[in-house]
């Protein structure tokens, strides 16, 4: 092979990789727009319970993952149910997080001690 052609493959094969150098670096901030997006979705809401009753920082948010951060402001034991999930039973002045997947739709959420969704534990949560 002589010397040019053999420039010209080097030549050649250097345009080629600074062409895909350059895709992948389009590429870089297209995904940290998305992961910036999908963290801006996730919701969190400050729930604060005691007897008989539940203060939510919001009833409403937009599909997907949602937090739940519920704190015991009461004298006894409770906890915070929704969509099938429920935080363990937590004591006076303790705080749990409970993390959902919520699509569009009304959830009813209450605390699942006998009892105390009947004295007013108890509330509905809007997804739109």
């Amino acid at each position: 092979m002589s010397l040019l052609k053999v420039k010209q493959l080097g030549i050649r094969s250097a345009l080629v990789l600074a062409v895909f150098a350059i895709g992948a670096l389009a590429v870089v901030p297209l995904a940290a727009a998305r992961i910036e997006r999908q963290a801006a979705a996730a919701t969190t809401i400050q729930v604060k319970g005691g007897e008989f009753f539940f203060r939510l920082s919001s009833r409403t948010a937009k599909p997907g993952k949602a937090t739940f951060v519920f704190k015991n402001i009461g004298h006894v034991s409770h906890d915070f149910k929704i969509n099938g999930k429920r935080t363990p039973l937590i004591g006076p002045g303790k705080t749990a997080k409970l993390v959902v997947t919520l699509e569009k739709g009304r959830y009813p959420f209450l605390c699942t001690v006998p009892g105390h969704a009947a004295a007013g534990m108890k509330g509905m949560f809007t997804v739109r």
